[in-house]
């Protein structure tokens, strides 16, 4: 299973299938933001990472333009991933509260994060062609991870990914909305669970803290 996921992480990395995904990646590797200047940025699409004989999934948006586009891994290097491994050390699903960069000995337990957009989108906004274009490594993802349980989607798009995923492969009778907390068992006895987007703008206005995330994940433990 382990060379197959290698594979496939070969084969994402070498993607230029969205023509404006590639030019903005491009440019933001090359502009980069000041205090990276001396940084070589990853500059390419950023795969999942984590166990993959895990029961949990953690499925974000996108890389972020100076977090996983300039560090090669998905939330790493910015506030985003600051808040998040905070909340997932505070329940030892990660060994420590940071997530720096490749080399910084984070390890994720039980668990595999992935976003469903390989490549930063401008304004944090894929079209539906992109998310249709990278739909396939999602899907190829997710068949790799054989004892998944639950499926932890931070924001609404992570969940709108999700659930066409679902709609794909089987037909959904239940109407599946996105909300922070919200838990569906799904066809296939696997739990879908909505959470917000751990980004600064919801942090910083109060939507989510880190109480609410650590109960969201504590939750998430018990059900796995």
């Amino acid at each position: 299973m382990t060379v197959k996921f290698e594979k496939l992480k070969k084969t994402i990395i070498k993607c230029n299938k969205c023509p404006r995904l590639v030019k903005f990646r491009k440019k933001i590797s090359t502009e980069k933001r000041k205090q990276y200047m001396n940084q070589t940025y990853w500059g390419k699409p950023v795969t999942g990472f984590g166990d993959i004989n895990g029961k949990i999934m953690i499925v974000g948006l996108a890389p972020a333009a100076h977090g996983g586009t300039r560090t090669g891994r998905v939330f790493t290097g910015d506030k985003s991933s600051e808040f998040l491994y905070k909340c997932l050390h505070n329940v030892k699903i990660s060994n420590q509260s940071n997530s720096d960069h490749l080399n910084d000995g984070l390890k994720i337990k039980n668990t595999f994060i992935t976003p469903a957009l390989k490549c930063v989108p401008p304004g944090d906004k894929p079209l539906n062609e992109e998310l249709k274009n990278c739909f396939g490594y999602f899907k190829s993802e997710f068949e790799i991870l054989k004892n998944l349980k639950i499926i932890v989607a931070l924001g609404k798009i992570a969940f709108d990914a999700c659930t066409y995923f679902y709609k794909s492969k089987y037909k959904l009778n239940e109407k599946i909305n996105f909300a922070h907390d919200k838990i569906y068992k799904l066809p296939d006895n696997i739990f879908l669970v909505g959470c917000y987007h751990p980004s600064p703008r919801n942090v910083n206005t109060g939507r989510i803290n880190e109480k609410k995330m650590t109960s969201l994940f504590k939750k998430v433990l018990k059900l796995a």
